[in-house]
């Protein structure tokens, strides 16, 4: 068929209405690769009104197309949002905002695996939340992912998780007014490479409804300005508390300013802290307390706190540990008004029971160096290889009727004014110095060679 001008600019014509048909159908149903465009549901980034509504519709479409849904660089005004299995939500980073509005949380889920957060800034805009809430609230999932996002200004907890397994890695977590980041009874939990500033709570909580395998791993975190807001002794103002969590591992975390301890491991069985830098806390720095067996305590630095490291309450059957490798400095004499003014401060390493401490090195301790024991609550404990230095007593072991054994030998004591090695009634020494010739015996205390120098 010949084709003349006008036919031409018709067949044209038709070819671009066809196009752009094409087009507007492909934005309308993008590849599921590359994600859905939340704007194309009708959310309007900037918009003053509240999106909740329409930001729901396209939640629940993307997840049905197992589609990541984007969200472009802007604010988004909005209440509670409701993730489904496979929710994944995609923002800009930096540049997109969920300003809440409120409710019980801006993002929850329940019985939902494979739900991702990633790139999006959630701002709880201070506004109260129910007890045990999270402004992310994540119930029975599996491979749960909140990464890269930042949590600014939550009025509760900014992510709460419950029986979860999953990843929390690359977040900026800051104005908390509960916790940053809780979990309840983990399934395979990995809490990385967060950035955690100025809570009211704690920090990251690892905690089980009973005393059990939990096996999560925090690591690499930064950690800073934790308040114990709600005051009590020792529950709130930890930078990390594992409770009734065993197999836990804390490690290679950057943890300063903290009303209470860095890391706190009660009741958690098989707790292993290595490689953690710590500065700056006003109770025990690194602790593993009441029912548990087993405890690595290994290669941290502590400058600055009330206690060093305590492993203690074998009364409570805590016992079982190895504190290798620290460098603890810079102790302070006293805890604070209201914490704990019974307990005594200024001591480089506290331990008990089943217990060894080794190639330590501790530099000024207004109390002791080391402390074993507390009454007759001592069980073979060795005390080897370590390096003290300026403390009012090297090495303090209890000699109290029913205490067990310890071995003390191989140590460098210098500068310890009131003895190298003494033994104790509590927290009151009672005998001279044991390292020096002549000075009594205990038979279930062996104080070996060790190399003390006087203070000049």
């Amino acid at each position: 068929m010949p084709l003349n001008r006008r036919h031409l600019f018709g067949l044209t014509a038709a070819g671009a209405g066809a196009s752009a048909m094409s087009s507007r159908a492909m934005a309308a149903q993008p590849s599921s690769a590359f994600g859905r465009d939340a704007t194309q549901y009708g959310v309007r980034p900037g918009s003053p009104d509240d999106q909740t509504k329409i930001l729901q519709r396209a939640i629940d479409e993307a997840a049905r197309a197992q589609a990541p849904l984007a969200l472009p660089p802007g604010v988004y005004r909005v209440g509670t949002l409701r993730l489904q299995k496979g929710s994944q939500l995609v923002g800009v980073r930096g540049a997109t905002r969920l300003v809440f509005g409120g409710g019980a949380s801006m993002l929850t889920s329940e019985g939902a695996d494979s739900v991702g957060l990633n790139n999006l800034v959630l701002d709880g805009g201070s506004i109260p939340l129910p007890s045990r809430r999270g402004l992310v609230h994540c119930l029975s999932g599996r491979d749960i992912r909140i990464s890269d996002c930042e949590i600014v200004a939550s009025g509760g907890n900014a992510i709460w998780l419950e029986n979860v397994a999953g990843d929390i890695s690359g977040n900026i977590v800051s104005k908390t007014a509960a916790t940053a980041i809780v979990s309840f009874d983990a399934s395979g939990l990995t809490v990385m490479r967060n950035t955690i500033r100025d809570t009211n709570d704690s920090g990251i909580e690892i905690l089980r409804t009973s005393i059990g395998d939990d096996g999560t791993l925090v690591a690499d975190n930064h950690i800073e300005d934790i308040k114990a807001g709600p005051g009590g002794s020792g529950q709130y103002g930890n930078a990390i508390n594992a409770f009734r969590a065993g197999n836990v591992i804390v490690r290679g975390n950057r943890i300063k300013n903290c009303d209470y301890s860095a890391v706190r491991g009660n009741s958690a069985s098989n707790i292993q802290i290595t490689g953690n830098s710590v500065s700056d806390v006003r109770e025990v720095a690194l602790y593993s307390e009441f029912a548990f067996e087993g405890a690595v305590i290994a290669n941290n630095t502590v400058d600055g706190a009330v206690l060093g490291v305590s492993v203690c309450n074998f009364n409570e059957g805590g016992r079982l540990a190895v504190v290798q490798g620290n460098i603890i400095r810079n102790l302070l004499a006293k805890r604070p008004i209201g914490t704990a003014p019974d307990d005594d401060g200024g001591i480089g390493i506290y331990v008990e029971a089943d217990t060894s401490v080794s190639g330590n090195v501790i530099e000024n301790a207004p109390s002791f160096g080391i402390v074993a024991g507390w009454g007759k609550y001592l069980r073979d404990v060795a005390i080897s290889g370590n390096v003290i230095r300026n403390a009012f007593v090297g090495i303090g072991v209890s000699v109290t009727p029913g205490a067990g054994t310890a071995l003390v030998s191989n140590n460098v004591i210098s500068e310890a004014p009131r003895g190298a090695v003494v033994g104790l009634d509590h927290a009151r020494p009672i005998t001279p110095d044991l390292a020096t010739e002549g000075a009594p015996r205990f038979a279930q205390v062996v104080v070996g060679t060790n190399a003390v120098r006087k203070q000049p």
